[in-house]
């Protein structure tokens, strides 16, 4: 229940948000992630146990081969060894061999499944975490930022955030493993071709922080303009009926082909820093292998190295090139999860403004009267809407609260249903202020009626019990049939299971009226709030239904009706005027008519509109 001026951030603000790029590594939000991995401790250091054991399985085939030549193959064929003895050694080191290569299997597998399952479980845990927050921050905060965003904080962001953990930060421990696992290999093997290996690392280091420059700008491009278009995407294909009502297709399209071809320019560069960083990568990579075989065939023939030494190392070079192109792949990963995780934690640390007092007070009956005490209340600082409201709602009494758009008649029934709090002023439930009481408390004594009820994707009766499982199937009928809202439910295909879509698309504007005030009826508050002339828009049958059930539903409750249409409201206990956010009438219509005040002209100025031929 928005109010009607409050505008957001605007499209500026939202584009400022989802540019944020993020670094590579940033501790603290590092920590806050790992926060989430608590629970699974111990999973994740089993998880990390496999990953080390996954890097010696990998490191240890070109080491075994290197025996294979050097203690089977090369002295059987220099005539040193009985050809049994070399096909005895080649029996055993194949069996191992080919157990290395099974177990490096096995805990890639399992290795895998449980980074996944517990990057998974971390994530639901941290989408829960997210979503219960937004539950209960205030509506000022939905006002001021689009649903879009939103999801896409639960969607998007997180989904980043868990491709970090399942596949940036498991793979970095991986690579550095490999790494470090590699380079102790080399040494032990031979130091003297380790120095010839390790002399590209200089060249190494050069062309990835060169590219990580380039690929951190692309980055931000594409991110850039992805915001943009899914922007644009979101606001136009809700305001498609618009775009066709005036013709507008065509110019719309070039509009979005603008920033499509945008889009398409900065993912192209991307591509071609990705393009020359590989085969650079591989270059530096050839030239290392061709220094190592001239410098092992050279102490080869000099009878200071075996075969076997050189070709271990051929295979080990391949190995440690590879974690070093996954590190600089993996940079993208963690910037943009980095770029998310800020985005979610400054979400989740958005304060909830409406919070419910250390102390809360309890009323145990609710008679429904509601009081006014000099309240005054405005959106944004200083932009008064409410100014020194003061009325009394008796129990069990009727109001209807008029005046001019703007007037702030919409904003008693936010404050009334705590949806914001005032800056000045109280309002007191049956005689203590609604601040002193808990959130949920004040909510199920008041029903509300919106003048386009939302309608949730499910079936009817879940509409009208909202899934509240204390709300029977014999208690959704009774509500039904109170409302006059049984006569079209049994004329639908499957009755109450009948499934309905998103917002009621496929219900009347009438029929989704009456299943709203069905659902006013089942959970029976003892203050009804009739928000913005709810009978309006609907064809005369329908109308006498709605009238009848909101009488239904009148008897015996506080009611306050948000009116427009004046002829509605002549049977109102009392009318409340509004003129500029200050209460300037109070009465019943003919005492209100007969002041000749701001009632008196709001009523001639519907009289005569009513009147004057189209």
């Amino acid at each position: 229940m928005a109010h009607g001026g409050g505008g957001g951030h605007g499209a500026t603000g939202f584009f400022q948000e989802d540019e944020i790029l993020g670094k590579a590594y940033d501790a603290r939000l590092t920590r806050r992630l790992v926060g989430y991995l608590g629970p699974y401790k111990a999973l994740t250091i089993l998880s990390l146990v496999l990953l080390l054991l996954l890097s010696i399985a990998q490191i240890a085939p070109p080491v075994i081969a290197k025996f294979i030549i050097d203690a089977a193959i090369a002295p059987a064929a220099a005539g040193t060894l009985p050809a049994d003895e070399a096909l005895a050694r080649l029996g055993l080191f194949g069996a191992i061999y080919l157990f290395v290569l099974v177990a490096a299997a096995l805990l890639r597998y399992g290795q895998s499944v449980l980074t996944a399952w517990i990057g998974q479980k971390a994530m639901y845990d941290l989408r829960l975490a997210l979503f219960r927050h937004l539950q209960y921050l205030p509506l000022r905060f939905f006002d001021r930022n689009p649903v879009g965003r939103l999801m896409t904080r639960i969607t998007n962001d997180i989904d980043a955030l868990t491709d970090m953990v399942q596949r940036g930060v498991v793979a970095i421990f991986g690579d550095i493993f490999m790494l470090v696992g590699i380079s102790i290999a080399l040494l032990v093997l031979d130091w003297r071709l380790a120095l010839v290996t390790f002399c590209s690392l200089p060249i190494l280091v050069i062309l990835t922080a060169y590219f990580r420059g380039i690929m951190r700008e692309s980055f931000r491009a594409i991110r850039i303009r992805l915001a943009r278009v899914n922007a644009y995407l979101n606001e136009h294909l809700s305001g498609m009926s618009i775009i066709q009502l005036f013709n507008r297709e065509r110019r719309t399209l070039e509009l979005f082909d603008d920033l499509n071809t945008d889009l398409l320019r900065a993912n192209q560069g991307m591509v071609r820093a990705m393009s020359m960083f590989q085969p650079l990568i591989n270059f530096t990579r050839a030239g290392t292998a061709a220094a190592l075989f001239i410098a092992g065939s050279y102490w080869i023939l000099g009878g200071a190295m075996t075969i076997g030494t050189l070709l271990a190392f051929w295979q080990l070079l391949e190995q440690f090139f590879r974690p070093i192109l996954d590190l600089s792949e993996k940079y993208n990963i963690m910037q943009a999860a980095m770029a998310s995780s800020e985005r979610v934690f400054r979400l989740l640390d958005t304060p909830a403004t409406i919070v419910d007092p250390p102390h809360p007070r309890e009323l145990a009956h609710v008679r429904g009267q509601v009081r006014f005490d000099n309240v005054s209340f405005a959106y944004n600082e200083g932009d008064w809407v409410l100014r020194d409201v003061d009325f009394t709602i008796a129990a069990g009494e009727s109001v209807a609260i008029v005046g001019a758009t703007g007037a702030g008649k919409t904003s008693i029934i936010s404050l009334i249903s705590r949806f914001y709090d005032v800056q000045r002023g109280r309002i007191l439930l049956d005689g203590v202020d609604i601040r002193e009481l808990r959130q949920r408390d004040v909510r199920r004594h008041v029903g509300v009626v919106l003048q386009d009820p939302f309608i949730f994707a499910g079936t009817i009766a879940s509409n009208i019990r909202l899934n509240n499982t204390a709300i029977g199937d014999e208690q959704v009928r009774a509500a039904a049939r109170f409302v006059n809202a049984d006569k079209f439910i049994e004329r639908l295909p499957e009755g109450y299971e009948t499934m309905v879509t998103e917002r009621g698309s496929t219900l009347s504007v009438g029929q989704k009226q009456l299943l709203a005030f069905g659902r006013a009826i089942a959970f029976n508050p003892e203050i009804l709030l009739v928000l913005d002339e709810a009978t309006s828009s609907v064809d005369t049958e329908t109308e006498h239904l709605i009238q009848d059930a909101l009488a239904k539903l009148m008897l015996g409750r506080t009611s306050i009706i948000i009116a427009h249409r004046l002829s509605t409201i002549q049977n109102v206990d009392r009318i409340v005027v509004l003129h500029k956010g200050r209460v300037v009438e109070i009465g019943t219509h003919r005492d209100l008519l007969a002041q000749r005040g701001v009632y008196h002209r709001l009523y001639e100025l519907q009289y005569r509109a009513h009147e004057t031929p189209v």
